[in-house]
């Protein structure tokens, strides 16, 4: 199986623009010092996505993709925050 990737290009008066994969489901789990992130394909094809759109040349350093159970996650979900350095 060979998966392509459209990954928007950042712009500063856009910012980044996610594309998420119909069907996507997403979850982030804490237990103890564990972070379980379980993902279905098309949770995992978008997560990948959204990671090289934040590693894009243009993205600034502190900019970052926040994620919760109101945003993109599923119910329970821990948040989820990526930050580029």
């Amino acid at each position: 199986m060979e998966v392509k990737l459209e990954v928007p290009q950042y712009t500063p008066e856009k910012g980044i623009q996610y594309k998420w994969e119909t069907g996507f489901s997403i979850e982030a789990k804490v237990d103890k010092r564990v972070i379980t992130i379980t993902a279905n394909k098309e949770g995992l094809i978008s997560l990948a996505n959204h990671l090289i759109n934040l590693a894009q040349e243009d993205v600034p350093q502190g900019y970052h993709l926040h994620f919760d159970e109101y945003n993109s996650l599923e119910e329970s979900s821990f948040e989820l925050i990526f930050q580029k350095k």
